[in-house]
């Protein structure tokens, strides 16, 4: 019988997805095949690869000036450029061809022409993450042969149907969007504030009146209002297929409070992936057989 992981998409959210695959270990359970969704791609292929060790270490590391400081503003297919995300990829994650992965993987990028769910199965591992990963309008899209690719959340946030096709038996998917709509923009209890060059490479993104609007800092800001749409849009989207193309087992991490680009709140993250897990023993056991 063969397990297969869906990994969903959520951006920041997304290090709830090392956690989940710890504590799925610890309870003996170990995927045959991982297949994921932007962050969900991320995470995934570097349990693949067999660097999940890698990756947390360095998730954890990370503060709010190492995360803008791989914004490379770009003026053409999005905000950010992602040259310095990719060069970051190729240089600390040893990239391969998906084939020769020790584990099953599979990613989901979307035909920017023509709206088709595409699925990535060889190639570059590098390549077809930084696909998958590419948020419309934020991360710029990528070549792909003849098709310019953008992220796989926009057609299936939550890849089941793909761990389907892979011959995974048992599918155990992670939903990272489970709480997002119907909460405020900002829950500034629980949000940091960014730092000050974060609000500058903003302020410079939407120029002189936009400046002064980030320095007030009044309303929502233009990531919010981006954030917000985008949760919608995947939350609606993975319902909708997995209510069709439903899972085994649906672990949902609550992670509603960390925003787009919270990557520096690496550790609730992961804390809140380990403890959903643990909520979802029983179902998860029971769906192996193992109760």
């Amino acid at each position: 019988m063969k397990i297969g992981v869906a990994l969903g998409s959520g951006s920041a959210r997304g290090w709830a997805h090392i956690g989940v695959l710890r504590a799925l270990t610890q309870i003996g359970v170990r995927p045959d095949i991982v297949c994921g969704t932007s962050i969900g791609a991320f995470v995934g292929a570097a349990h693949a690869a067999g660097e999940l060790d890698r990756l947390d270490e360095w998730a954890r590391g990370l503060t709010w000036q190492k995360v803008v400081g791989f914004f490379d503003i770009g003026a053409r297919g999005g905000l950010i450029k992602g040259e310095k995300l990719t060069a970051f990829l190729l240089s600390h994650f040893v990239d391969r061809d998906i084939a020769e992965l020790p584990v099953a993987f599979g990613t989901v990028a979307t035909d920017l022409a023509t709206g088709r769910e595409i699925w990535l199965r060889e190639g570059s591992v590098a390549d077809a993450v930084r696909a998958s990963v590419a948020l419309p309008g934020l991360l710029a899209p990528v070549q792909h042969g003849e098709q310019l690719l953008v992220d796989g959340g926009l057609v299936n946030p939550v890849p089941v149907s793909l761990c389907r096709a892979l011959g995974a038996d048992i599918v155990i998917a992670v939903d990272l969007g489970s709480d997002l709509v119907g909460r405020k923009f900002r829950n500034a209890a629980a949000t940091e504030p960014p730092p000050a060059g974060w609000r500058q490479r903003l302020a410079w993104l939407l120029g002189a009146a936009g400046a002064e609007h980030v320095a007030r800092a009044e309303g929502p800001s233009l990531l919010d209002v981006v954030a917000g749409s985008i949760n919608i849009m995947q939350v609606r989207i993975a319902r909708s297929r997995m209510a069709g193309e439903p899972a085994d087992v649906l672990i949902a991490p609550r992670l509603a409070q960390v925003g787009l680009f919270d990557y520096h709140r690496c550790d609730e993250a992961i804390e809140e992936g380990s403890e959903s897990v643990r909520v979802m023993q029983p179902a998860i056991l029971r769906a192996l057989g193992r109760d």
